[in-house]
C-alpha cells in the first residue's frame, strides 16, 4: 500500500516516499523513527545540562588578580628588603654615604617591608610574614643605632655593634634552616643573607675588609630582586615566564 505521512510514537512526522510492501518494512520503518526521536531527546537534554551549566568564579580569574581580600605581599616585601640592601652593599663599598640607605631603610625596607609581613602573616604565612615583619624592624633598629641614638649621646662601640649583627646571625641562621622547605631560590637568598652577617661581624672585628662584605650584601640584596621581579612577572603573565621555585 502508498504510504504518504505516518505518526510516531512521540508525535514526529516523518514523510515516506516509497512504496511499502509487507509487514517487515514497516516494521523497520518505526525502529529509525523511535532512534530518531531518542537521538532528539538526547541532543536536547545535553544542550539543556549546558545552558544551566555556570563556570566557577576561579576559571574566570585574570593572570595576576587573585580573588580573596589579601594579595600576595611577597613583591612588596622582598623588593623592599632587596633595594635597601643593595643601597646598604653600595654604602659599603664606599660608592655613596649612608643617606640612601637610611632613607630606603625607614620607607621601604622597613615600613613597607613590615606591612608586607602583617599581611603575609594574615594570610596564614608562618615564614614569610615573620621573615618580613623581622627583617623591617632590623631596618628601623639600624637608624635608630646609626642615626637616632648618636643624636643622644648613645654611641655603639665594636663590642656592640658585634652582639648587635650577632643576634641578627642567629636569627638569619634559623631562617636559613627553615628556608630548604620553602623553596630552592629562598635557600639560596637566605644562604647568601647568613654569609653576609658573618662578614658583618668579621668587619665589626676589623678582620673582613667593608669593601668586601659590601659587595656580597649587594649580590644578596640583587638575589632577592630577582625572586621578587619572578613572582611579579610570572603572577601578572599568569604562567611562568622567569624561573622561580
Amino acid at each position: 500500500m502508498k504510504i504518504g505521512k505516518r505518526e510516531t510514537g512521540n508525535g514526529d512526522p516523518f514523510p515516506v516516499g516509497a512504496e511499502i510492501n509487507g509487514t517487515g518494512n514497516a516494521g523497520a520503518a518505526d525502529s529509525a523513527a523511535r532512534g530518531k526521536g531518542e537521538t532528539k531527546m538526547a541532543i536536547l537534554a545535553e544542550a539543556r545540562k549546558e545552558s544551566h551549566y555556570i563556570p566557577e568564579p576561579a576559571t574566570t580569574a585574570e593572570p595576576g588578580i587573585y580573588k580573596e581580600w589579601w594579595a600576595n605581599p611577597a613583591v612588596v616585601g622582598l623588593m623592599g628588603f632587596a633595594t635597601t640592601t643593595m643601597a646598604t652593599g653600595i654604602h659599603n663599598v664606599g660608592y655613596w654615604g649612608a643617606g640612601p640607605t637610611l632613607a630606603m631603610a625607614i620607607a621601604f625596607g622597613g615600613t613597607a617591608q613590615f606591612v608586607a609581613g602583617v599581611i603575609d602573616l594574615r594570610k596564614g604565612s608562618l615564614f614569610g610574614g615573620s621573615a618580613f615583619m623581622a627583617y623591617g624592624a632590623f631596618w628601623w633598629s639600624l637608624v635608630v643605632l646609626d642615626y637616632l641614638l648618636p643624636k643622644t649621646g648613645i654611641t655603639s662601640g665594636p663590642n656592640e655593634l658585634l652582639g648587635y649583627f650577632l643576634m641578627w646571625t642567629l636569627f638569619t641562621l634559623s631562617f636559613f634552616v627553615a628556608s630548604f622547605k620553602v623553596g630552592n631560590h629562598l635557600a639560596g637568598l637566605f644562604g647568601l643573607l647568613l654569609v653576609a652577617f658573618l662578614l658583618l661581624d668579621g668587619v665589626t672585628l676589623g678582620i673582613v675588609p667593608a669593601a668586601a662584605a659590601g659587595w656580597e650584601i649587594f649580590i644578596t640584596g640583587l638575589a632577592a630582586w630577582y625572586i621578587a621581579t619572578a613572582i611579579l612577572v610570572n603572577g601578572v603573565y599568569g604562567r611562568k615566564v622567569l624561573p622561580h621555585s
